[in-house]
Order: structure tokens, then C-alpha cells, then sequence
């Protein structure tokens, strides 16, 4: 068999390494909580006629995916009793935030909703709190249990699983409500959360590497004395919150600016046209049944396709050149939709916008969260990655507000070139950083077609 053929195959089998396939269960089980918190638990106040501004407050407690790089250096650092002994670090913070996610869960079905708003709030907000912090572990489990090579297919999987639990806890709960209750519908969804936790005990802990300081600051806290104590204390504060990320711009020098740079910018034009393709699709004319069903069966199965697509290329090409693609991808198909905003609408070019759109989207996805992780350090996989997440997601979101203004301004041709435009910054970035120095550029970008 030709040498191309073999690595090509090489590289569509990591999807049947067991590691891999775990990431499936362990995206079901993040995505899960996240639309019970928000999207469904709307649904379910807006049935019982909870007024708008009171579930607009409700949406507050989505607050703690944006924070949740304030805790992670506790995940990262410090042992659970027992826990930790039995199942390790990860995966003992893994459980007890399954854990709690299925307990808030159930506990929010057996409530009265409309009588017992303040628990429901309560409720919600530990459940955002545990699936973040499930979040959190999570992904430095995904860092930590395999190659940097494979990250790209690992993040494949993750997103594989995590959308099939959108349209779980999404459509899924709002078909149970409608043929029983919600109180079903949310029962139902605890049960599930059975698939995350029997995967925590069936994965194994991954190689954790000691830390000196850690080691330093463990060997003064037990020396006798107060000031030892207290000295030991401040050490372990400074190895878990700042030394992330002394750590980070120590490693990077001044290129840390440029990884900083296009963290915050990658995604910066997907989520800015996400925001206004709905109304865009309304606008054009399109009935909601005929949205639905383009954006969630087209859309799905392209994502998956686009994602798994984004893991083999990692696998086979590095990290630098599909980095590159998905950056140049995603701001072309805004382009696309600029072309659907000028011409006459029919269901087969929302279809074909909508398909290379998600598939696009599904590339980049998956290629970017792989170099996300392989910029973190061993020693903080946690704190590194969950800050980079949250940058990666709060500026988007700034600039996604105004999106609705631009459209006013001039129009939805005009916002999605604009949106196109925005993009521009992250392909640069990604150019300087794949012609930067061996250093600087992610290890694995040595993976390519040497096997």
C-alpha cells in the first residue's frame, strides 16, 4: 500500500482508540447541564407564564462558564479526601461534579416552579457552578490522557458528544415535557448524566507530573511554626494562581501577546455571524420548520463531519497548516452568506450556505481547541486552559452584541463582509505564528505523514 494511503488510514483510526471514544461520553456529559441551565429552562418558565424579565435574570447563572478560570486553580491543585486517593485528580473532581450536576438536576424537577422560583434559581446556579467545574476537568483530563497529536480527534469526539446532548436535553426535553411534564423531562435528564459518571470509573487517571513548587510549598506547610506555615501557604497560592501564568509568558516570552492575540480573535467572526443568522434566515422568508430542519439535520451532521474531518487533519498534517485553513474557512463562508443575502432565496442554497457553513465551523472548531491544549503546561492544565476558553469566548461576544446595530446600519450584505473582514485578523495571526521559530509553534506540528 502506497505510503500517502497508509498514513491517511493511520490517521482515521485514532477514532477507535478507547480514549477517544470516551471523549464521546464525557462531551455528552458537559453538554448536558449547560442547555438544561439555559435554553430549556427558559422554555419550561416561559410555559408556566414566569414573566420575561424574570427569566431574562434566570439566564445570570450561564455567568459561571465565563468566571470559571477563578476556581480552576483549586481543580488544579488541591486533593478531595478519599476521593483523590481512590480515582486520582481528575477524575475524583470529575465525579463529584457529575455528581452534583444529576442531584441539582433532580432536585430542580421536584419543584413547583412557579411557587418556588428563588430554589429554582438557587438550583440552577449550583448546577451551572458543578457543570462548569465538570468543564474544567474535563478538558484537562482530554490534555492530559493522550498525545498532543491526537488532540485534534479527541476534540472531535468531545464536540461529537456534546452536540448530540443539545439535541438531548434541547429537543429531547421539550418532546418529553410536551407528551408528560417537565418535571419528567428534567428526571429524565438526571438519569442521563448516568453516561458521564460511568465513563469517569471506567477511564484511568492520567500521568500527572509533580511540581516543584508544590513540592516546596507542601514541605514548608509541614515544618513547624507559624511564619513556616503561612510561608508555605503564600507559596502554594503563588504555584496555583499566579504561577499559571508566570509560567505561560516565561515559556513564550513576548510571542505570549500573539497567542493571546489569537485566542481572542479566532472565533471572533463565527460568533459574530451567529448571532444574526436566525433572524437572517426569518428575513429571507424562510417558515421556522423549514429553518429547523436545514440548520439542525444539515448543521448537525456537518459539524460532526467537519469536526472529525478537523481531528484526521491534525493527526495527519500538524497543527499549523489546519490551524491556518480553518481560520481562512470560516471567514469565506460568511462570504457565502453575503451572496445569499442578493440573491433570490430557495431552500437549496440555505442548505449549501448552511452545510459549508457548519462544516467550516466544525474544522476549526476541532483544529483550534487542539492548539489550545497544546499551549498548556503540565503543571497547570486546568488554570491555563480554562483561561484561554474564557478569552476565547468573552471578546466574541462583546463585539456579537453590536451585531444587531451593524445590520440596521447597513444591512445583512454589508454585516456579513464585515463579519468576513473580522476574520482577517486571525488569519494573520495564524500565518505569523506557523512562520514563527521552532519554539514558539506547538510540538505537535511535528506530527505529519512521517508514520
Amino acid at each position: 500500500m502506497p505510503k500517502t494511503h497508509s498514513s491517511w488510514r493511520r490517521a482515521f483510526s485514532v477514532y477507535c482508540q478507547p480514549k477517544v471514544l470516551a471523549m464521546i461520553f464525557l462531551g455528552f456529559s458537559a453538554g448536558l447541564p449547560f442547555i438544561l441551565v439555559s435554553s430549556t429552562l427558559s422554555a419550561w418558565l416561559a410555559d408556566i407564564n414566569i414573566s420575561l424579565a424574570i427569566i431574562g435574570y434566570f439566564s445570570l447563572v450561564g455567568a459561571a462558564y465565563s468566571v470559571k478560570v477563578i476556581w480552576a486553580p483549586i481543580i488544579d491543585k488541591a486533593p478531595l479526601p478519599l476521593l483523590t486517593r481512590c480515582l486520582g485528580k481528575r477524575r475524583s473532581w470529575m465525579l463529584l461534579s457529575q455528581l452534583g450536576i444529576a442531584l441539582g438536576l433532580w432536585s430542580i424537577s421536584r419543584l413547583t416552579i412557579a411557587d418556588q422560583l428563588e430554589q429554582a434559581a438557587l438550583l440552577a446556579v449550583i448546577v451551572a457552578f458543578c457543570s462548569a467545574t465538570q468543564d474544567i476537568v474535563i478538558d484537562a483530563y482530554r490534555i492530559e490522557a493522550i498525545a498532543q497529536e491526537y488532540q485534534g480527534a479527541m476534540a472531535a469526539a468531545y464536540i461529537f458528544g456534546y452536540r448530540v446532548s443539545l439535541l438531548a436535553a434541547g429537543a429531547g426535553a421539550l418532546y418529553i415535557a410536551e407528551y408528560f411534564d417537565w418535571s419528567t423531562a428534567y428526571q429524565t435528564m438526571a438519569y442521563l448524566m448516568a453516561a458521564g459518571i460511568v465513563t469517569t470509573f471506567l477511564i484511568t487517571e492520567p500521568h500527572h507530573n509533580a511540581n516543584l513548587a508544590t513540592k516546596q510549598s507542601n514541605h514548608q506547610a509541614g515544618q513547624s511554626g507559624k511564619q513556616s506555615y503561612f510561608t508555605g501557604l503564600a507559596a502554594w497560592f503563588f504555584d496555583a494562581v499566579v504561577g499559571p501564568f508566570v509560567e505561560f509568558f516565561q515559556r513564550n516570552g513576548r510571542h505570549g501577546i500573539t497567542i493571546l492575540a489569537l485566542i481572542s480573535l479566532y472565533k471572533m467572526s463565527d460568533i459574530a455571524m451567529g448571532v444574526m443568522a436566525n433572524p437572517f434566515y426569518l428575513d429571507l422568508g424562510f417558515s421556522k420548520k423549514e429553518i429547523a430542519d436545514v440548520t439542525k439535520l444539515f448543521g448537525f451532521f456537518m459539524t460532526i463531519f467537519g469536526t472529525s474531518l478537523g481531528g484526521v487533519l491534525v493527526v495527519r498534517y500538524g497543527l499549523m497548516r489546519p490551524l491556518l485553513l480553518g481560520a481562512v474557512l470560516v471567514a469565506l463562508t460568511n462570504l457565502l452568506f453575503a451572496a445569499l443575502a442578493i440573491i433570490p432565496p430557495n431552500l437549496w442554497s440555505l442548505a449549501a450556505v448552511v452545510s459549508a457553513d457548519n462544516l467550516s465551523g466544525g474544522i476549526a472548531s476541532a483544529v483550534f481547541i487542539a492548539y489550545l491544549s497544546s499551549l498548556t503546561n503540565a503543571n497547570y492544565t486546568a488554570t491555563q486552559y480554562a483561561l484561554f476558553s474564557s478569552l476565547m469566548t468573552l471578546p466574541a461576544k462583546l463585539i456579537g452584541g453590536f451585531s444587531g446595530q451593524i445590520v440596521a446600519g447597513v444591512g445583512y450584505g454589508g454585516f456579513f463582509v464585515y463579519a468576513a473582514v473580522i476574520g482577517i485578523p486571525a488569519i494573520v495571526l495564524s500565518l505569523m505564528i506557523r512562520n514563527s521559530p521552532p519554539s514558539f509553534r506547538a510540538q505537535v506540528e511535528t506530527a505529519s505523514t512521517a508514520d
